[in-house]
């Protein structure tokens, strides 16, 4: 019987396959316990085009605690709007395994709040 990790490594597997596959650039978001991280990657150079966290100054001073939805949500807005200004309309959300509810649904809405399209 598979663990809890290696089933979510396994759905991630499978998802990135798939929009490698499709050559579409990608809005990867990972959480752990503490923090919650989104990164915007061109899936030809393999390249971050814009990053954000819970552990950037900014963020850290504006939420007391970076593993709730209340951070997902502020992350998700501020990947959104720096995709916007980068020129980033249209991603593939990568969740990186995790199941589509909590926090990776309150970051995802938030992100399409922002003006990003998936």
């Amino acid at each position: 019987m598979a663990t809890k990790k290696e089933s979510r490594i396994r759905r991630s597997r499978k998802t990135r396959a798939q929009i490698l596959k499709d050559r579409k650039v990608r809005l990867c978001m990972f959480r752990t316990p503490k923090h919650t991280y989104a990164q915007i990657i061109d899936a030809e150079a393999l390249n971050v085009l814009a990053s954000a966290s819970t552990v950037e100054p900014e963020m850290r001073e504006s939420l007391k605690n970076g593993g709730n939805v209340k951070a997902a949500i502020a992350i998700g807005k501020r990947i959104g709007e720096k995709a916007v200004s980068a020129g980033i309309k249209t991603v593939a959300f990568d969740r990186s395994g995790f199941k589509y509810h909590g926090r990776t649904k309150a970051f995802a809405d938030a992100a399409r709040e922002a003006g990003l399209d998936f």
